[in-house]
């Protein structure tokens, strides 16, 4: 699980103080645009023409989470996609990291909580930082980044994960950022505007918009 994308952004996204994602709601939607990246740079998702998504093949990727995203992916667009059954796409995540043993789950403090997790051990998320951060302050060119290494920065950017890409950085280092978003276009247009447009459908869905599943 070394480049899988959801794996890596949630753990951009946890916060051990919060015994869980810095923000639930924002995380879902987070993970849900990676395992839509992740998809794209395997070759299963697809741009048609008229914007909607297309799979590619039917060989299950081993990755449940992955699959659950590619049985109802077709004739969607993009920004669809993003909000489409994000809940249980997080949840099913934090479920298959616990059994490879990245985490422990416990159960929430109040009948209505969230659940609450806690990271196995603190320098896996860390480390993951870490890599993010040489992506952001390094000087190579941008073409010549590993793909999953651009697409990581562009969504810790666009999901607003402060800790790993500040308000100052974002100022700074905006073309590199903004170059590193740019290579999602090469797999879909459509997939690039989505990631760009994460600030505001996460806006939209905390005011109740779009569905959860």
């Amino acid at each position: 699980m070394t480049d899988d994308l959801t794996r890596l952004v949630y753990l951009l996204a946890h916060d051990e103080t919060a015994e869980g994602p810095y923000d639930r709601s924002r995380t879902e939607l987070l993970v849900r645009a990676a395992a839509l990246v992740d998809l794209a740079l395997r070759g299963r998702l697809r741009e048609d023409g008229d914007g909607s998504v297309a799979v590619s093949g039917t060989t299950p990727t081993g990755d449940p989470v992955l699959d659950g995203v590619l049985r109802d992916a077709a004739g969607h667009d993009w920004k669809h996609l993003v909000r489409r059954h994000r809940k249980r796409t997080l949840t099913g995540l934090e479920d298959r990291l616990a059994a490879a043993g990245l985490l422990t789950v416990h159960a929430p403090r109040t009948f209505l909580g969230s659940r609450r997790v806690t990271v196995t051990d603190p320098a896996v998320p860390a480390a993951v930082r870490a890599r993010v951060s040489a992506v952001l302050h390094g000087d190579g060119p941008v073409p010549d980044l590993p793909a999953v290494d651009a697409a990581l920065l562009a969504l810790a950017t666009a999901g607003g994960v402060r800790s790993v890409v500040s308000r100052r950085d974002r100022k700074t280092h905006r073309a590199r950022i903004d170059a590193c978003t740019g290579r999602l276009a090469a797999l879909a247009p459509g997939l690039e505007k989505a990631v760009r447009g994460l600030p505001t459908t996460m806006v939209a869905a905390r005011g109740g918009m779009g569905g959860g599943g």
